[in-house]
């Protein structure tokens, strides 16, 4: 990993990256990176039209300190196993950082997400797709102990 020059270059990125969900259902799974990276920039409200900040936390080679940053992602740009952002640098620094690194992506303040936790859920429910499978057996097992709201939650229409 490094960041200068208002770059952020990902190496050894893993073919996989993890998502999840807290609502309608508290779901996880994996989605290709490949994927998740060309659903960018799809819609009115995608992550081109408002990037997302993100977390990029970097663990010492000693495993006694981590080092993190905050930083707006935008343009990613993938060649093989390495991956590169435009980015903004909100906070922090990783200057002399040296080890395996982490990115989490965080969707609060998306649209449909003004500083909610649930607009945030219903956003990453929107992307079903990468969802299905955990959401589905979340559900199932989560079925008797959760009360669906008739309306308000995806996939119910919106309270009026």
């Amino acid at each position: 990993m490094t960041l200068a020059d208002g770059q952020l270059v990902l190496s050894g990125v893993s073919a996989n990256s993890i998502v999840f969900a807290d609502r309608p259902v508290r779901a996880a799974g994996h989605v290709l990176t490949a994927h998740l990276l060309a659903e960018w920039a799809t819609g009115s409200d995608s992550f081109a039209s408002d990037p997302p900040n993100a977390t990029v936390s970097v663990l010492s080679n000693d495993g006694a300190s981590v080092a993190d940053a905050v930083v707006t992602l935008k343009s990613p740009k993938v060649e093989g196993d390495t991956l590169t952002f435009a980015v903004d640098v909100l906070e922090g620094d990783l200057n002399g950082a040296e080890g395996p690194a982490s990115t989490f992506v965080d969707i609060i303040g998306m649209p449909l997400t003004p500083v909610s936790f649930a607009g945030a859920a219903r956003r990453t429910a929107y992307r079903g797709a990468w969802y299905a499978g955990a959401a589905a057996g979340a559900a199932a097992a989560a079925a008797p102990y959760y009360r669906r709201p008739a309306c308000g939650y995806y996939p119910y229409p919106p309270c009026y």
